[in-house]
């Protein structure tokens, strides 16, 4: 039985483990570390479910549960201790390139989104995924899906336009 079960799995889970783990982490607002507890998380739901999903669509199956749980998470008030990747007392890397530099202030202005805007925005225009698929994974309408993504879109503007603004 376990052999069925893993014909398979290991592949899928180690090509897609990277793209899994960029979206999580995407959907988190950039926290890492519940990023890669989301991708475990949803790993292990796709291993229970793969003998029936593996010839259909193991792909947004799993997308599907990681939206989700990035959605349940969001919604708790306390997530334990926060571990973090380098300790507080020690100096950062002093040349930081202008991708990280970006990347960092992307990832920072999705976690002032809503969970339902990030998932959108994240999907649509990150996985590139049609607005059938990401009204799906959502559990919402199409119309719905289509109006997180747009105001998602709207905020992500607002929020990057206030921070190159100026000060006079």
């Amino acid at each position: 039985m376990e052999q069925v079960r893993a014909d398979g799995f290991d592949e899928f889970a180690a090509a897609r483990w990277s793209t899994l783990l960029h979206v999580a982490r995407l959907l988190t607002g950039g926290d890492r570390q519940r990023a890669e507890d989301l991708v475990q998380e949803a790993l292990v739901k796709l291993w229970f479910a793969w003998p029936k999903i593996a010839d259909q669509a193991p792909e947004a199956y799993v997308r599907t549960v990681l939206v989700r749980l990035a959605a349940r998470s969001a919604r708790r008030r306390w997530w334990g201790e926060r571990p973090v990747e380098q300790l507080p007392d020690r100096a950062g890397p002093v040349d930081v390139s202008s991708a990280v530099a970006e990347r960092s202030r992307l990832e920072g202005a999705l976690a002032q989104l809503s969970p339902k805007q990030r998932a959108a925005v994240v999907l649509r225009y990150y996985e590139d995924l049609p607005e059938a698929q990401v009204a799906q994974a959502l559990g919402c309408p199409v119309g719905t899906a289509r109006s997180h993504a747009s105001r998602g879109v709207a905020r992500l503007r607002q929020i990057l336009s206030d921070a190159v603004r100026p000060v006079t």
